[in-house]
């Protein structure tokens, strides 16, 4: 029988989850299929992965006319339907997060990404949608935006369990996991619960390697010296999981802090760094490095289908998010090497304004596509 590597990685400490929904894998019993066969432990989605799911696919066109009889908006129409795909995923996770107590079985969805930089919007969407929803393992994704921060220590703050998106930096890893802890912080002075809380901080990978190699090969292309293509050659494929590394080691750090101390005598569980844009996107890369390469401790990976099934059939499993740190640190700071000179800050920065970006246009395509299914099932008055 063939080992499934998937199964393996939980010894580690690490929890798998899929980066993707739609209604056809809940109803086909294929979501199911996928935690008892693949050992799945949660799922996220975004505005791209929603898209995918309901423009051009006649399961949800019932909803559609159901919705367009109640009078509802294009708007309110897309929430009913993303919002019961959350929710069934919600029912069937469950046993998962019972299983766990807590730990993992969670489904998380983005509030819009138009309001990315809109701090009391973020808020507002946030508690609303998980009222609305009505899943006590639910996890509001809000981005990590310098407006989206203080959403989160409010939205934590109430008792809501967050997935912080779109982390890049290390900076911005650490600024998050703070506040997160800020948000217990208030929680506790409020003489509230603090341990049936959840939060991930989303620290993505495959983006930053398509940017530094983008621009490495075009510094190659204008290079003689053999030596200088060599030290741009090291720095290929190599950064998004030395960045990862390090983040990995800033976490340790704050778990040994006294505020987090003191909240953890109080039932706190630690904020997890989760693994994502784990898809590889250069072919001359293992399909699987993303997955490889971060396994350890404390720590989620949310992949893909096709990443999925390629880690199941030969993912190397062994705890690495932990060695060679040294290294990783080294390439970090090569970087600013007048050879190389990659302003890596820039670069991040960079990377979340197109992150938005990437989340808005699905978004907003949804919606128009909605709105071009919304007149084509709208009764003809006569």
């Amino acid at each position: 029988m063939t080992t499934n590597h998937l199964l393996e990685i939980k010894d580690f400490g690490q929890s798998i989850w899929m980066d993707n929904l739609s209604r056809n894998i809940i109803e086909s019993g294929e979501l199911k299929n996928m935690i008892a066969q693949k050992g799945i432990r949660g799922i996220t989605s975004n505005p791209a992965i929603f898209e995918k799911a309901i423009a051009g696919n006649a399961i949800y066109d019932a909803d559609i006319e159901a919705g367009i009889s109640a009078g509802k908006s294009v708007m309110e129409i897309y929430e009913s339907l993303v919002f019961k795909d959350i929710r069934d995923a919600c029912d069937i996770f469950m046993p998962v997060y019972e299983q766990t107590n807590g730990l993992d079985g969670y489904i998380s969805i983005e509030v819009p990404p138009t309001i990315a930089k809109d701090t009391e919007s973020t808020i507002t969407e946030a508690i609303r949608y998980y009222t609305a929803i009505g899943r006590e393992n639910l996890m509001i994704k809000i981005p990590g935006t310098p407006e989206g921060l203080p959403a989160v220590t409010k939205v934590i703050s109430e008792g809501i369990n967050v997935n912080v998106t779109l982390l890049f930096s290390v900076e911005s890893y650490v600024n998050t996991a703070w506040a997160y802890i800020e948000g217990l912080e208030a929680r506790a002075a409020k003489g509230e619960d603090v341990s049936k809380i959840a939060s991930v901080a989303s620290f993505f990978l495959s983006r930053i390697d398509s940017n530094i190699d983008a621009t490495i090969d075009g510094k190659i292309k204008n290079v003689t010296d053999e030596t200088v293509k060599a030290k741009l050659e090291t720095v290929k494929g190599k950064v998004a999981i030395a960045n990862a590394k390090i983040a990995y080691q800033e976490y340790k750090k704050i778990i040994q802090s006294d505020r987090w101390k003191a909240l953890s005598a109080k039932g706190a569980t630690m904020q997890r760094l989760l693994w994502a844009s784990t898809s590889t996107k250069n072919p001359t890369y293992s399909d699987v490095m993303y997955v490889d390469e971060l396994i350890g401790p404390d720590t989620v990976n949310t992949l893909p289908p096709q990443t999925i099934d390629a880690c199941a059939d030969h993912c190397h499993v062994d705890n690495r998010v932990e060695t060679n740190i040294e290294e990783a640190t080294q390439l970090i700071e090569s970087l600013k090497d007048p050879d190389i000179n990659i302003n890596i800050d820039q670069v991040m920065d960079e990377l979340l304004a197109e992150g938005i970006d990437k989340f808005i246009k699905p978004f907003s395509s949804l919606i128009n596509s909605l709105e071009e299914k919304v007149k084509k099932l709208a009764p003809v008055s006569s």
